[in-house]
């Protein structure tokens, strides 16, 4: 009889794996159309915005023709035969003043935990209310360390190399829809390099060395983004943005809009808070909060390694979606009660 039902309970558990293991091609499937959801919608959106733009500043200006290319030809001549310094302030100039200007108000909130619109969106609601002054500073500093040193002369071997490729300060503009499908590549370069990059310092080996300093923040907030050993740095976070335009020889307009958007998006992903309108930063929230789990972008390399199956049994992977209203998903999607002990 004990034997028997040893048996039979076996043949369950391996009925049970089988099941699992033909659910997960159409988990997979389901992520990867969520995924190109997401990139065909941003794409969609940005050529709607840049030709409605466009059409706009046309109308204001009286510009005749193209107008961004007019604009860019007056930029290219106003620094020929100065190359160098028009790649620089595209791929220096530009994200650090974006980086900066958005990391410092979000810093505001962090440091003041006003206004209180913005932090009842707080996705762990009893951290960083507000954030450790000390601890910031710490942060604060190595990320300018990290920015200026470490970013800087990488930016500097970006330019070699493309310069060697040619055609990144060229006279003519790539035209939008190049610009879009190559934004649409340097997503795909960055989710393949970040995920297998970032889940290599999570080994053993590595972590305790380099990736347990950024691991320090359970709870991030925007600045901490490249707050990091600066090997992990160059590998994890530099790595797999410069790698796109690199690639394919982009023009600097393009590169610097990329470098931009990145910088953005990694500042969202780890800003504590699940605001309207942006991306859900939810999915990297949770990996901060428990290590081993959703290592990559959109998360399609999660599903294929099984790496985001603690995170999908969550409130937080109800919540990983747009939020279209003005109630945080925290009071709309709460957690569930505590069991009495």
């Amino acid at each position: 009889m004990v034997l028997d039902k040893s048996v039979s309970e076996r043949r369950r558990a391996e009925a049970s794996t089988a099941g699992s293991r033909q659910e997960s091609p159409g988990e997979l499937w389901d992520c990867v159309k969520k995924a190109a959801f997401i990139i065909g919608s941003g794409i969609l959106f940005l050529a709607a915005f840049g030709n409605s733009l466009t059409w706009h500043l046309q109308r204001f200006w009286g510009a005749s023709g193209d107008f961004w290319q007019n604009l860019w030809t007056k930029v290219h001549l106003a620094f020929e035969g100065h190359d160098a310094a028009l790649f620089y302030l595209g791929t220096m100039l530009a994200p650090t003043v974006m980086f900066w200007v958005f990391n410092g108000l979000l810093l505001l909130v962090d440091t003041t935990g006003k206004p209180s619109f913005i932090t009842r969106y707080r996705i762990q609601e009893d951290k960083n209310n507000p954030v450790d002054p000390t601890k910031l500073r710490q942060a604060v500093k190595t990320v300018l360390f990290n920015h200026f040193f470490i970013s800087g002369p990488m930016v500097v071997v970006v330019y070699h190399l493309m310069s060697w490729r040619g055609g990144a300060c060229g006279p003519e503009l790539p035209t939008f829809h190049w610009a879009l499908m190559e934004l649409a590549v340097f997503s795909m370069v960055e989710e393949i390099m970040f995920y297998y990059s970032h889940r290599l310092f999570h080994h053993p080996s590595l972590y305790k060395h380099y990736h347990k300093q950024h691991h320090e923040w359970t709870a991030p907030v925007g600045i901490v983004c490249i707050y990091a050993h600066p090997l992990e740095h160059v590998i994890s976070n530099l790595m797999p943005v410069v790698a796109g335009p690199v690639i394919l020889g982009s023009h600097i307009t393009t590169t610097s809009m990329w470098y931009c958007l990145a910088l953005v998006s990694t500042t969202i992903s780890h800003c504590g808070y699940h605001l309207p309108f942006l991306p859900s930063p939810e999915f990297h929230d949770f990996h901060h909060l428990r290590f081993t789990q959703c290592f990559g972008v959109f998360g399609v390399l999660d599903r294929l390694h099984g790496t985001d199956s603690k995170f999908r049994q969550t409130k937080q992977y109800e919540r990983h979606t747009l939020l279209t209203s003005l109630t945080p998903l925290t009071q709309s999607i709460p957690d569930s009660p505590k069991k009495c002990q």
